[in-house]
Parts: C-alpha cells; sequence; structure tokens
C-alpha cells in the first residue's frame, strides 16, 4: 500500500485518467474528489462490504446498469 500526505487542493494521479484530490480536510475526516472515466466505477468502501453484488468490473457494469457510476452523487457521472 502507498500511503501519501496531501494538502486541501492538492491531487493524486492514478494512471492517466484517474485523479484524486483533496476537497477540504477537518478533524478526523477529510473530503475528497475522484475524477474517472465513466467506464470506472467507483464505489464507497462501505458498500462493498454491505453488498458484494455491487463490486462488478466497470465494463459489465456499465453493460448492465444504466444508472449513475456514483452511488453517492448521482449528478457526478
Amino acid at each position: 500500500m502507498l500511503v501519501l500526505t496531501r494538502k486541501p487542493a492538492e491531487t493524486i494521479r492514478i494512471g492517466r485518467d484517474i485523479v484524486v484530490k483533496v476537497i477540504k480536510t477537518g478533524s478526523g475526516s477529510v473530503k475528497i474528489g475522484i475524477d474517472a472515466p465513466q467506464s470506472v466505477r467507483v464505489l464507497r468502501g462501505e458498500k462493498c462490504e454491505t453488498d458484494p453484488e455491487a463490486v462488478v468490473p466497470a465494463a459489465s457494469a456499465t453493460a448492465t446498469w444504466s444508472g449513475p457510476l456514483s452511488d453517492q452523487f448521482p449528478h457526478v457521472a
């Protein structure tokens, strides 16, 4: 596991297409934004723990599911 320290407005790039940005830090929490292609399904970890069916490859997720790819922010595709 790679562990990084970031300040607000700093980013982390994963490959060419995924950017993770620190939006806000607070006492005991951090708000992040994830910019990824629509073919990449982004889920919160607890969603995967409670619903194993939610973890499917992105290609098959888009082929069978036409809803938004973000489970928390449906306006973000």
